[in-house]
């Protein structure tokens, strides 16, 4: 399956990216992530990450790495073993007030097993469902993390 996902994030680009471009940051606002240790490197093409992760079938585990990477814009992570092969394609295109951050995606179904393998199709239409609410999630940390702060209350 092939989806692609659009938001804007009240945010500089500059944050967005450095966000979204660490897979570590990803147990934060993936729902399905419970863990991420990072392999080899320490930013850009070839970094390498462990990834655990909580499907309908159980746990998970899959190895991802960096296989496209232009530093501000895009950044393209790729399942290299486990359960259900993607590839994460994210681009982002700032503009004065907000960040739009483009989430091209390829996933399979296969690998699942137990009663999620007989899901096929509606697993993956379920995951598309599933990965917009997780960018919600991500748009919410980072427009909080982004917002002017607000001097603490007194006077002077």
């Amino acid at each position: 399956m092939t989806f692609q996902l659009n938001l804007d994030i009240a945010a500089p680009a500059a944050q967005v990216f450095d966000f979204v471009a660490d897979f570590t940051t990803m147990p934060r606002w993936y729902v399905a992530v419970q863990r991420v240790e990072r392999v080899t490197g320490t930013r850009g093409l070839g970094t390498r990450y462990k990834v655990y992760r909580d499907l309908p079938g159980g746990p998970a585990l899959n190895e991802v790495s960096i296989t496209k990477y232009s530093e501000g814009e895009e950044v393209v992570f790729t399942s290299l073993s486990g359960p259900t092969p993607f590839t994460y394609r994210y681009l982002l295109r700032p503009s004065p007030d907000t960040t739009n951050l483009i989430l091209e995606g390829t996933i399979s179904a296969a690998g699942l097993t137990g009663p999620a393998a007989l899901l096929g199709p509606l697993a993956e239409r379920l995951f598309k469902g599933g990965m917009r609410d997780n960018l919600g999630t991500l748009k919410q940390l980072l427009e909080k993390s982004a917002a002017p702060r607000q001097p603490s209350g007194g006077t002077t």
